[in-house]
């Protein structure tokens, strides 16, 4: 019985996340976890700024890798918009995430690092999340005459809008899609689990004069 509690208590506790346990402290922050190996921090759309400014001050997160936008549209704020922080000297990344819905705007990073404004120009472009403070909206990655978002879950696929070379105007021309035919099912049923005959054998069956 000795030896057992002796056992016990020799078993070390387990190590304190000091990195996680300090960001999750701090003002604005929900739900901090680790995620991956990755620290994640929530925070909601106005306190976003601060925090971000902080850990880029205080905790060394010296360079945003990425913007990103995430679409769950059965959410009321169906857009998530996601920071990817890094710090060099403690070689460790933060990810910071923030909900919004279509019509509110997040307040721009572009202050705390420049090259920010491209990352929120894709994110508008892609999602419709606009940035309060981004001297420039303009699209990024899509057309000049492009409709929508396409990143949204609710863009169709084919689009609102095409683009072509008109012969007759010798112009580039935007029209709206127009479908030529309904959308087809393909029955794409193995030849190994019920077809009889492969397309294109038909002439195998027929009399040879």
């Amino acid at each position: 019985m000795a030896e057992e509690t002796q056992t016990e208590a020799e078993v070390p506790a387990a190590p304190v996340d000091a990195v996680l346990e300090a960001l999750g402290a701090l003002a604005g922050v929900t739900q901090p976890r680790r995620l991956l190996g990755e620290i994640v921090l929530e925070t909601p759309r106005g306190s976003a700024h601060a925090l971000l400014k902080t850990l880029r001050d205080e905790f060394a997160f010296q360079q945003v890798m990425d913007i990103c936008g995430v679409d769950y549209p059965e959410r009321a704020e169906r857009f998530e918009v996601v920071y990817n922080l890094l710090s060099v000297t403690r070689n460790e990344r933060v990810r910071v995430i923030l909900t919004t819905d279509a019509n509110t705007a997040v307040d721009s990073v572009s202050d705390l690092w420049p090259c920010a404004a491209w990352w929120e120009r894709e994110v508008w472009d892609l999602f419709g999340i606009s940035f309060n403070g981004l001297e420039d909206h303009r699209r990024i990655l899509s057309d000049y005459g492009f409709e929508g978002h396409p990143l949204r879950k609710d863009f169709p696929l084919t689009g609102y809008v095409e683009v072509h070379y008109d012969e007759d105007r010798k112009a580039v021309v935007y029209d709206k899609v127009k479908l030529t035919q309904e959308f087809r099912n393909f029955d794409f049923l193995s030849p190994w689990e019920g077809m009889t005959l492969l397309p294109g054998d038909e002439k195998v069956n027929r009399s040879r004069s």
